[in-house]
């Protein structure tokens, strides 16, 4: 069993504190849903930042002019 971690329950606690019902955790438009996103957005940039190998905006001059500049809209369907 792994030890309780203190700062992730209060800010869990945090998170939930405006929370009445079922819905606004689970529901289409809930806590959990936002976070999924913002979570899986987070991951899939440092992703991309290791997999080319320098952050957004900067430029590689060994490696011509081009530059990661910017994003389009994406979905991805979850559950």
């Amino acid at each position: 069993m792994t030890k309780p971690d203190t700062q992730t329950d209060a800010l869990l606690d945090e998170l939930l504190q405006g929370c009445e019902s079922p819905e606004e955790i689970l529901g289409e438009h809930g806590l959990l849903k936002g976070l999924t996103k913002r979570l899986v957005e987070r991951a899939l940039a440092a992703e991309l930042t290791t997999h080319l190998g320098y952050a957004p905006h900067a430029r590689l001059l060994s490696k011509g002019d081009n530059a990661r500049n910017g994003s389009s809209p994406k979905t991805v369907q979850t559950e």
